[in-house]
């Protein structure tokens, strides 16, 4: 059964009973109760990982040193496309930018504070280590004239686009017909 306001599966159940009622009758009831085929896996998995945890105690997680993409925003003017690079705790000369042809790579690495041991951590959950992202450019890009900055964990890559892509007005005058 399906109760199509809530998308909740129900399954029924008729239960018997021997019950003498006040009009000295036995009555069959019936009872709805949820069905959730997939409860015991939950369950399953929390008593598997605590099996694992008390089989090796005092094992900090391991730290999240994997390969991470920062987020990053992408916008156009009409003089320039900029993008800019969310890199909170990345040193400025653990960043490298570059263009080739017409592929603008920023990389880095977000590293680990060693100034507090492994051991003492509790837990880790930012990503750390070495990341890469790649972005395609149009041709209208100047790839001579690109910039950087990096201010407050934000890096921000100005691409200026080149003078004969930039929009321009043109005054068009008409002649009025003779």
């Amino acid at each position: 059964m399906l109760d199509i306001i809530a998308l909740i599966f129900y399954d029924l159940f008729v239960i018997k009973q021997q019950k003498t009622f006040l009009d000295g009758g036995l009555r069959t009831m019936t009872t709805i109760a949820r069905l959730e085929p997939f409860r015991g896996i939950s369950t399953f998995q929390d008593q598997f990982n605590r099996l694992f945890n008390e089989t090796f105690p005092n094992q900090p997680e391991e730290p999240a040193v994997t390969a991470w993409a920062p987020a990053v925003d992408i916008y156009e003017t009409s003089n320039e496309l900029v993008v800019k690079a969310d890199l909170p705790e990345v040193d400025e000369k653990d960043i490298d930018v570059r263009v080739e042809n017409n592929l603008l790579t920023i990389r880095g690495e977000r590293k680990l504070e060693k100034s507090v041991s492994e051991e003492s951590y509790l837990r880790v959950e930012r990503t750390y280590g070495a990341f890469s992202r790649s972005f395609s450019l149009p041709n209208t890009v100047n790839p001579e004239a690109i910039g950087a900055e990096y201010k407050n964990g934000t890096l921000t890559v100005t691409l200026p686009k080149r003078e004969e892509s930039k929009p321009r007005q043109v005054k068009v005058t008409v002649n009025a017909a003779k």
